[in-house]
């Protein structure tokens, strides 16, 4: 039986944004502020196109794995703020500058930034990549 777990959900979502580069992909536990989700996840793209890029493939990994679709997909058109709602997770795709303006880590400055329970795997591979980069 696979894990359909809220974290288990997050964790996927987060893998598919990092496989198509997204940074400064934080995860915020709103659970305790507000009713609307348990996650927000805030993710930044270097451009339009790529925010399309990981929205698409965050919906298709938790499509394929989790047979999950979004409950309401918003702003692929023009791209600077790509909104994918779960229900009990919110992932946020935006462009650097749009990121900047709308501030939604000071928005939500009282959740807690519980990032590193859904990219410990990710974290633990990074030292290993940059060490054989040194190497080589």
């Amino acid at each position: 039986m696979s894990d359909t777990s809220i974290e288990s959900r997050v964790r996927t979502a987060v893998a598919a944004a990092l496989d198509k580069k997204a940074f400064d992909l934080n995860v915020l536990g709103v659970g305790g502020l507000t009713s609307i989700a348990d996650y927000f996840i805030l993710a930044t793209a270097s451009n339009e196109r790529q925010a399309l890029a990981i929205a698409d493939n965050v919906q298709e990994q938790l499509r394929v794995e989790m047979k999950l679709k979004p409950l309401l997909v918003e702003g692929t058109t023009p791209g600077r703020w790509i909104l994918l709602d779960y229900g009990d997770f919110i992932f946020h795709i935006f462009t650097e500058d749009c990121r900047r303006f709308y501030g939604l880590e000071r928005l939500w400055g009282d959740a807690p930034n519980v990032t590193g329970e859904f990219t410990a795997e990710e974290q633990e591979a990074a030292p290993a990549r940059r060490a054989l980069k040194k190497t080589s």
